[in-house]
């Protein structure tokens, strides 16, 4: 059995890549795409997942490996995943901490439904080349393309191939009728962008405050899971608790906005 699966995060490109191929414009069709739910996506990604569906001619699987919020926040010792919080330790010294969230909340439940549906064990061999995996990557952040690393699994840029940027992307959704996806990234993300926050604490204030409230969990040296850490955890890179950032723009400040309106580059978005 061979399979092309797509890595569906229900963002810009994933979403854009789906409905190309469900317009035929990417081939072959694939077998099925699949979401790996983190458990703490925005609300607003969950609705988009939701009408995305019915639109795609191929199944769509969601698949979880547990609510990474859950299993920040929790006080006993079970699982857990590190998330690259920002840490600054007793000498004022900053630096970044571990980064295992995406392997263990993304990548590692993609690959066992992979596996499941080709239908073979845990131990079983597969055969070389058994599954094509589509990644949404566009041609502005092609420095992320990396093979799989398993002789079973390969990847596959369809984005790249046809030489679609994210703001080909935009225009090619606005043409064909559809919604401009929103950012698809866990709500306490440390990548965030200073826009992003602001976005989300002038847009979403629940999420905001969800956020806010899980950023002062992990500095709370009385949690087990974070008693050996080096250094206090922050969410934002400023090493100052989410709350209390300065996430004014220039246009706040007084200053002229030189810029358009609608950004087409990767911050925040």
């Amino acid at each position: 059995m061979m399979l092309n699966i797509i890595s569906l995060g229900a963002g810009v490109q994933s979403t854009t890549m789906a409905l190309m191929a469900a317009h035929g414009e990417i081939t072959p069709m694939p077998s099925c795409a699949i979401f790996a739910d983190t458990g703490w996506e925005p609300k607003a990604v969950y609705d988009h997942l939701e009408q995305l569906i019915p639109l795609l001619p191929f199944p769509v699987h969601v698949v979880s490996a547990g609510n990474i919020r859950d299993d920040l926040t929790t006080q006993d010792k079970g699982r857990y995943a590190a998330v690259p919080f920002y840490l600054r330790d007793g000498d004022g010294n900053d630096s970044m901490g571990r980064r295992q969230c995406t392997h263990e909340y993304k990548l590692k439940p993609l690959m066992h439904k992979q596996r499941e549906l080709l239908g073979v064990g845990r131990r079983d061999r597969i055969k070389k080349g058994s599954v094509t995996v589509w990644v949404g990557i566009s041609t502005d952040e092609a420095m992320r393309m990396k093979p799989t690393g398993r002789s079973w699994q390969v990847n596959r840029w369809p984005l790249i191939e046809k030489r679609v940027s994210r703001g080909d992307c935009l225009e090619w959704l606005k043409r064909n009728g559809y919604s401009h996806p929103p950012k698809s990234s866990c709500i306490g993300c440390p990548f965030h962008s200073n826009g992003h926050w602001r976005e989300m604490k002038l847009n979403s204030p629940a999420e905001w405050q969800d956020a806010v409230d899980v950023d002062r969990i992990i500095r709370d040296r009385g949690t087990q899971r974070f008693a050996s850490l080096r250094g206090a955890q922050y969410m934002h890179r400023s090493c100052e608790p989410l709350d209390t950032v300065d996430l004014s723009n220039s246009e706040d400040r007084g200053q002229l906005n030189l810029f358009n309106n609608e950004c087409t580059g990767m911050c925040g978005v």
